[in-house]
């Protein structure tokens, strides 16, 4: 293994179609039409030095040294910001541009330590690499005149000098070091776009700072990691390079944290992680990364981590440490012994979507071909389940109809319910470019997210609805598209039942649909939604893009039918620019979908009561298939309380941190007699769990992950399980310990399983994967290389179905007990319930869950800013610190719910969505009142945390039998 060395040609590449052929050191090259020379250059395999210029950002010119000469024109133009010609003749080496780039580097390193032998960027810096590219050995100027180097300069306080910022926890700024090449400042604005730093000073005095001469710590910066990536010295540079040194073998694998699916080389030395660095050919983030992605990976050596097996008798007792094959052999013996004392439906299984599709396929087949029953469900229950119900009852199929490579191409977008900056922070970045260059923006948010207006970025719509009235505001779209005639009759006759779209229409046109008459409870004013329904109907290219905001409510289903309702009827669905677009929460919430974990589903979205398909398993498996749906996760719960479910097998989820109404969660796992966590770390559900198999990370295994615009991506293995096995492992051998014949050597023979029985996988291998890189699938013999954009020439359905979205309002409403209205969310610095992130350095930008309110409903309450408060529901109450903010509506409260100390979702209530029981987590009615800490109930759950938490060290036990 060697590191992974990706060409950097200088300037991004040229999307024009017309080429030009030109001659470049004797050698013919024909290149796009607008590429610039030195990437001509680097494609002929010609390196033109250079040291401002990177193919990440648009070509500067600044720092002089990729001069070259070109015949028939006077001067030496530099290379990067030069276009090509037909025709054109280049030197890229001449006596004269030799003797001008060693003028330049002299002046580089006149200002500049020479601490090369001990610099955390040697043999990994672009500086040293040019000083000897140019041929430098001599620097005729010293370090006695004025300069940014020495502290102190003859005998007194150099002003220059600035020392070495080491305020992020991640990564160090040595202004000492900087050669002011302006990469990172626009790194930040062209690829991350939130334009933290900036170049302040003139002439010499010139120097990079974080906003205002701030630290990066107390700046706008949000720890992306593109100005590190950027910078070709140390002045930016990994804290854990500086702490480690520089790595020597790379293995490209998939960010185990959103939905977005990010591709990184995990750098390394041995067994242990330099640095994660962005992949330049991941297809999902082109080669950009968020601060979770790219630098919260420490988790991974926490320690907090599990790495043995463990069991306890009753959840009061302390832990026991056992060996693997004592705990598989009790989880089997106690699974058996509640099927044969309570029948084969007591037991179930929930799978990760943090886990591999190989691992999730897995449990779900443990489950119908071991446990006898279709008792699994995953954690999509409670935030996409929609998405499946909605797009599949539209479209034919259940998931996003775009590659992220879409967004370049529209013109319009809808942002709805989703907060892609912190939840989805690469394709954010994405977003604010297209938007950047022209593209339009309407949220519909009851906050105003940074999207609404932020640095060059401003929304033309912002429309701020009342929590719960997503589907009456989407119809009143629907009602301004059908009623001012801006729908697309052709498209529609084409594409779509005719009668249905009539009856849809004569719908959407009735009175009570209009804006006017809606915006009396959604809050939304009729002039302001009129205009963003003109906008996405005559735009152009539109989008919809959406978020757990849409699904998370009683009418989630609905709401996802409405937005295929607006796409439909505006031609905007089958082509790039467009489409349907969730933002998935989890790296393989996607996948653990496609994977079978749904009760009724098996693989590819198959209902369990089709004789012909499962009979395609039946005969694989060598076992016959119960045809009636299992329980959902909340059934499963139910089923606890009322002493019918009996026992689960948990794999990487925390039900009792993520599931609404914690009360009744923590009911249903203590009434169980053998709760089963597979897990990293000891979580919250683990506190009633009686048998706890510790779980690999990322880093650890091998499988795929498919993210949320259905690309599926490798993950790869670059250190050995700190636990002893991976997770497909795991439950591999607790599948043999019940007697199942399994034999699986490698993930990629479970993958040639998948493919063998799921359609939309059928030529999806290890071997594709190494080749394409990704793939998105349907991948099949109909789309041998994937699928990048859905419904092409035709629904997977036939015709597209609009359906009629009547408004149902919540039976959660507010009132003078609870006048309030809280909504949840993510922030960009915490993952899902914060088990991974909390246990990294991101706990400086988020130590606690907040709650978000209004200066007015503050005011009201006698609340100020940082003050303890008391949030309390129907369901519950719990106590956390305030945030005064007008980012909220007067009447609307928010939170977040990454802490268990918090436990926001015991305020929650148990009200879900009507067709996938989807929790209603986006509407709840509360009350917030002045608070001295903690509720007694905090107090008592965190007590019994603790104590659930005791293991028996090891070396007290008595050897096993």
């Amino acid at each position: 293994m060697a590191l992974i060395q990706e060409i950097d040609y200088g300037t991004p590449a040229s999307e024009a179609e017309k080429t030009v052929r030109l001659v470049i050191d004797g050698n013919t090259i024909e290149v796009p039409e607008g590429t610039s020379v030195m990437r001509a250059s680097m494609e002929a395999g010609i390196q033109v030095p250079k040291l401002c210029a990177t193919d990440m950002v648009d070509a500067f010119g600044s720092c002089r040294l990729c001069l070259v000469e070109i015949e028939g024109r006077n001067g030496t133009p530099a290379s990067c910001t030069t276009p090509v010609s037909e025709g054109m003749v280049v030197h890229t080496q001449t006596g004269r541009l030799k003797d001008i780039r060693r003028g330049v580097m002299e002046l580089y390193i006149s200002d500049h330590p020479l601490d090369c032998l001990t610099c955390a960027a040697n043999g990994d810096c672009e500086l040293q690499d040019m000083a000897g590219a140019v041929g430098l050995r001599d620097v005729r100027y010293g370090y006695e005149g004025e300069n940014h180097v020495k502290a102190r300069q003859n005998g007194e306080a150099n002003p220059r000098y600035m020392p070495k910022d080491e305020s992020n926890p991640y990564f160090t700024y040595d202004p000492a070091k900087c050669i002011v090449c302006s990469r990172c400042v626009r790194a930040c604005e062209e690829v991350q776009g939130t334009f933290a730093l900036t170049i302040e000073g003139r002439g010499f005095e010139s120097r990079v700072s974080p906003g205002m001469h701030e630290s990066f710590m107390n700046s706008e910066c949000v720890s992306c990691g593109a100005c590190v990536q950027a910078c070709p010295t140390a002045t930016l540079q990994e804290k854990s390079v500086i702490e480690i040194g520089q790595p020597e073998h790379s293995v490209v694998t998939t960010c185990a944290y959103c939905g977005v699916g990010c591709s990184f080389k995990a750098e390394m030395r041995g067994e242990e992680v330099v640095r994660m660095v962005p992949w330049k050919d991941g297809k999902a983030n082109r080669g950009h990364s968020c601060v979770k992605g790219r630098f919260a990976w420490g988790y991974t050596t926490h320690q907090d981590r599990i790495l043995n097996p463990m069991v306890r008798e009753k959840i009061t007792d302390p832990w026991r440490e056992v060996s693997w094959e004592e705990a598989f052999a009790h989880v089997a013996k106690e699974f058996r012994r509640l099927q044969f004392q309570h029948g084969r439906g007591a037991i179930g299984g929930i799978t990760s979507s943090r886990c591999t599709n190989e691992e999730t396929f897995l449990v779900q087949k443990l489950v119908r071909a071991g446990f006898g029953n279709n008792n699994v469900d995953t954690c999509a229950r409670v935030c996409h389940s929609p998405t499946g119900y909605g797009l599949g009852k539209a479209f034919g199929t259940s998931a996003g109809t775009q590659d992220f490579d879409s967004v370049e191409h529209t013109d319009v977008v809808i942002l709805i319910g989703a907060n892609p900056t912190d939840g989805h922070p690469v394709f954010a970045s994405r977003l604010k470019k297209r938007l950047r260059a022209g593209a339009k923006l309407i949220v519909i948010d009851p906050r105003r997210i940074d999207l609404v207006r932020s640095a060059h970025v401003e929304a033309s719509h912002h429309l701020p609805l009342k929590p719960g009235t997503n589907v009456a505001v989407l119809t009143a779209l629907a009602h301004v598209i059908v009623t001012e005639g801006l729908f697309d009759e052709a498209f529609i006759r084409e594409r779509c039942d005719w009668s249905e779209f009539e009856d849809w229409a004569s719908f959407v046109a009735e009175p009570e649909n209009s804006p006017e008459a809606t915006e009396a409870y959604t809050g939304v004013p009729a002039e302001e939604l009129r205009g963003a329904g003109r906008l996405y109907a005559r735009g152009g290219n539109g989008a919809i893009y959406y978020g757990l905001g849409v699904t998370e409510h009683s009418q989630g289903s609905t709401t996802v039918m409405a937005i295929a309702n607006l796409a439909m009827a505006t031609g905007n669905i089958g082509r790039p620019g467009v489409g349907v677009n969730p933002l998935r929460g989890q790296n393989n919430v996607q996948g653990a979908c496609d994977m079978g974990s749904f009760p009724h589903e098996l693989p590819g979205y198959r209902h369990i009561s089709g004789d012909e398909v499962r009979d395609v398993f039946e005969k694989l498996w060598g076992v016959e298939l119960d045809p009636e749906p299992g329980l959902r996760i909340n059934n499963m719960l139910d089923a606890a309380v009322h002493g019918t479910f009996r026992g689960i097998y948990i794999q990487g989820e925390d039900i009792l941190q993520s599931d609404p109404d914690t009360k009744h969660v923590k009911a249903g796992l203590e009434a169980m007699e053998c709760v089963v966590v597979h897990d990293l770390f000891l979580n919250e559900t683990a506190n009633f769990a009686h048998v706890f198999l510790p779980g690999s990370t990322f880093l650890e295994k091998d499988g795929t992950f498919t993210n949320a615009e259905r690309r599926i991506n490798r993950v790869r293995k670059v250190m050995s399980p700190k636990n002893g096995l991976a997770d497909w492992e795991v439950t591999l051998k607790l599948a043999q310990a019940m007697g199942l014949e399994w034999d699986y050597s490698h993930p990629s023979e479970i993958m040639d399983e998948i493919a063998a029985t799921t359609p939309s996988f059928a030529n999806v291998t290890y071997q594709l994967l190494e080749e394409k890189g990704s793939v998105q699938w349907p991948c099949n013999d109909a789309n041998p290389e994937g699928t990048p954009v859905m419904h092409l020439d035709g629904f997977v359905r036939g015709k597209g179905k609009f359906i009629r979205t009547e408004y149902v309002a919540t039976d959660e409403r507010s009132g003078p007990r609870f006048p309030l209205l809280l909504t949840t969310g993510r922030i960009l610095s915490q993952y899902n319930v914060g088990a991974q992130t909390r246990r990294t350095e991101n706990v400086a930008w988020h130590a606690e869950d907040r709650l978000e309110i209004h200066p007015h409903d503050a005011e009201q309450r006698g609340v100020h800013q940082d003050d303890w408060v008391k949030l309390s529901s129907r369901s519950g109450e719990t106590a956390l610190r305030a945030t005064i903010t007008e980012r909220v509506a007067p009447g609307v409260v928010y939170t977040t719910f990454h802490h268990p100390g918090t436990q926001a979702n015991v305020i929650t209530t148990d009200y879900t969505d009507w067709a996938t029981s989807c929790p209603e987590y986006k509407v709840t009615a509360v009350q917030v009142t002045p608070s001295n800490g903690p509720t007694d109930w905090q107090q008592e759950y965190e007590a019994h945390a603790e104590k659930s938490r005791r293991i028996i060290s090891v070396d007290t036990l008595e050897p096993a039998e």
